[in-house]
């Protein structure tokens, strides 16, 4: 074969809605199809479970993943690129010059007594 090898597995491009996981990442896939019945296009969306062995891909991103074996229970995907970073903002008030306050703890009130 003198092409590159082309790789038949099943890709997906989606947003990272999810990155708590060790390894792991909940990635939502939208896709618009036309209703059945009713021919007005409607927006579905599925989440997969992928498999982020470097934990690069943070919530707000759009990734690819690729289809693999199963490697958990729910696991049968893998991160192969992140197509866009998303825009990461900042807490700190003190880069652009405003104190913060200091956080308030919730006081415990107790009722009158019966």
């Amino acid at each position: 074969m003198s092409e590159a090898a082309v790789s038949k597995k099943n890709e997906k491009v989606g947003s990272v809605v999810s990155a708590k996981m060790a390894k792991t990442i909940v990635v939502e896939v939208m896709r618009r199809v036309p209703h059945p019945v009713y021919k007005r296009i409607i927006s579905k969306r599925k989440k997969f479970y992928a498999h982020d062995e470097k934990g690069v891909a943070q919530v707000g991103d759009v990734v690819r993943i690729i289809e693999c074996r199963p490697l958990s229970k729910l696991k049968r995907w893998e991160l192969k690129e992140v197509v866009r970073k998303a825009v990461q903002v900042t807490t700190d008030l003190s880069s652009i010059g405003i104190e913060a306050a200091p956080e308030k703890r919730p006081s415990k009130k107790k009722g009158p007594k019966a």
